[in-house]
């Protein structure tokens, strides 16, 4: 009899933890947290992912695992958080793409607003359009008037459709009323050496990533995508002081959890991730990478969220992204 009012016991408190989600909150994480990159191990997704995540493990005294899961232009290790267990053990670091792929294909494999909650955001991504030195452009607007004169004639370097580096030459290319044959690839690193060789006219690339090239001047840089200019690049202007504020957008890399994740979880995660983005050490390796980490709370998040994805799945159904 003891035994069965010990397990009826241990039954009633589980229930009791599940429905009151203070209880949730004091009890969490007691396992480790498994922090999905859906982007292949090595690139900003995955710095990011373990400068932020596993310093809130130490901070909490709980393994974190970082799980690199890519494919689908990032729809598999995307649609995997979405469909997961809303306990707070199973996050996503990812870009725009979570917030547009829905609307590039039809698979993708969850909806954007409805299945997924932004707990954090990670950092901001600085980039920077370049060009070939033999292109006869110093600035954005000669670069521009150029490939108004020629219609398709010019490339541009597409790391991804759908990834922030693709949205950021969507909107140039609108608020400059220009066309350039889209060039695809697998990621940053073939197309900036293709520019390098002069195969391709113009690419957008991420700061961190361009800059050694820059110095060496394998490559012209014309513009920053950025809000300021950036310490690294003082003479080079920021896209809207080029002459298009309108194409001017700096993607962020967020973290996010399950949708239906309870809110006292929630609230912890937010805590967890924006101690975390204060850490010296934390700092320092986001600055190395030039992508600085900006601490915001739910609500702030939120707004972003959904203000980015009407503004982003926009500038898709104007540029002529094709439904994949």
């Amino acid at each position: 009899m003891s035994r069965i009012k010990s397990v009826l016991s241990l039954a009633l408190g589980a229930v009791m933890l599940l429905a009151d989600p203070a209880q949730a909150q004091v009890s969490y994480p007691n396992r480790p947290i498994r922090v999905i990159v859906p982007y292949p191990a090595g690139g900003i997704v995955d710095i990011v992912a373990r400068a932020v995540t596993e310093q809130v493990g130490r901070d909490w005294k709980q393994t974190v695992i970082i799980e690199a899961r890519p494919g689908g232009n990032s729809n598999i290790g995307t649609s995997a958080v979405a469909r997961s267990e809303p306990d707070g053990y199973t996050w996503l670091v990812t870009g725009p793409a979570a917030l547009v792929n829905p609307t590039l294909y039809k698979d993708a494999g969850w909806d954007a607003l409805k299945d997924l909650r932004c707990v954090g955001l990670a950092v901001w991504n600085q980039s920077v359009a370049l060009v070939h030195p033999s292109m006869p452009a110093s600035t954005i607007k000669d670069f521009v008037e150029i490939a108004r004169k020629r219609p398709g004639e010019l490339n541009f370097g597409n790391p991804g459709t759908g990834s922030s580096i693709d949205l950021s030459a969507q909107k140039l290319f609108q608020a400059a009323s220009i066309k350039l044959t889209n060039v695809g690839y697998k990621g940053q690193p073939q197309a900036l050496i293709d520019l390098m060789t002069n195969l391709l006219h113009f690419e957008i690339v991420a700061l961190e990533r361009a800059l050694p090239h820059i110095k060496a001047g394998s490559v012209k840089p014309l513009a920053v995508m950025t809000d300021k200019r950036v310490a690294d690049l003082p003479d080079v202007p920021t896209i809207a002081e080029a002459g298009f504020p309108e194409a001017a957008y700096v993607p962020w890399y967020g973290i996010y959890v399950q949708a239906g994740t309870p809110t006292a979880i929630v609230e912890k995660i937010n805590d967890g991730i924006n101690k975390a983005l204060q850490n010296p050490d934390v700092q320092r390796q986001l600055a190395v990478a030039n992508i600085p980490g900006k601490p915001m709370p739910l609500a702030d998040l939120a707004t972003l969220m959904k203000a980015d994805h009407e503004k982003l799945t926009k500038v898709i159904a104007t540029s002529g992204m094709a439904l994949q």
